[in-house]
């Protein structure tokens, strides 16, 4: 079973409470108000701040 996208709509970042867009090459939901990266892990998005990685320069363009 693949990450459903139609969550999307209602997941939030946990930091701004802002939108997430999803990066499905990477496998990630990406907060480009906090610059971070959320993990997806067996289809189940880890919205954890501890468990995000801050994008690199060239990811927040």
């Amino acid at each position: 079973m693949a990450f459903d996208i139609k969550l999307i709509e209602i997941l939030a970042c946990p930091v701004c409470k802002g939108k997430l867009d999803y990066k499905k090459d990477a496998g990630e939901l990406i907060c480009k108000f906090d610059r971070l990266a959320y993990p997806i892990q067996n289809d189940i998005p880890v919205l954890l701040e501890v468990e995000a990685r801050t994008l690199t320069q060239e990811e927040r363009l």
